[in-house]
């Protein structure tokens, strides 16, 4: 199963926000005033991250090459799923992630992906006409994910999804309509978070 936060990407932006403190992800989105999250990149037994992040429009981490590490959220005027290489500083984004592996490109599944450790798995997609959407699925393979979200969800088709750090590390968080929140905690502390606010 699925779950799917989906915004506008004209009404609403992106936040990285650090956790050095190690709060849990449903604290840290009440604090931003965000209405949907999920848990960050990787980070290092250390707690230091991995890969690329920009904050407020500060880079704390660099890119990083790697076999995960192919594609950076990033978010400016609009909200972006990029591949490494075609990411560039130029465009001043308020807010960037690096994470990976790809799971869907040009609306279609990623081919070679992990196909046999099934575990819960958090990622971001952006799709047709001017929406996102940050998601969350209990149980699945990289690749059963992948198929999963090449396959239209409503009139939602995505065209690019990149996955965040899965397993015990996945959460997921949004606000309902009527104020009260929906809320899959994480089961450990991670280094950040990326949360959708209102422009």
């Amino acid at each position: 199963m699925v779950d799917l936060a989906l915004f506008s990407t004209k009404s609403c932006k992106l936040r990285v926000i650090d956790n050095a403190d190690g709060v849990n992800l449903a604290d840290a989105m009440q604090r931003a005033s965000c209405v949907a999250g999920i848990n960050g990149g990787y980070f290092d037994p250390n707690f230091a991250p991995l890969g690329l992040r920009i904050i407020d429009g500060k880079v704390t981490s660099r890119l990083t090459r790697g076999r995960l590490m192919s594609g950076v959220l990033a978010s400016d005027n609009a909200i972006h799923i990029f591949r490494d290489a075609e990411f560039s500083l130029r465009r001043k984004p308020n807010a960037a992630i690096e994470c990976g592996p790809f799971l869907v490109d040009f609306a279609k599944p990623v081919r070679g992906l992990e196909a046999m450790r099934a575990a819960r798995r958090t990622f971001a997609a952006t799709g047709s006409g001017d929406r996102a959407a940050l998601g969350f699925c209990s149980d699945a393979t990289l690749a059963d994910l992948a198929r999963i979200l090449a396959t239209p969800l409503g009139d939602f088709k995505i065209q690019r999804a990149l996955n965040f750090d899965g397993g015990s590390s996945s959460a997921f968080w949004f606000r309902k309509n009527d104020g009260s929140a929906f809320s899959i905690a994480e089961e450990k502390t991670v280094r950040d978070f990326v949360g959708v606010t209102a422009r």
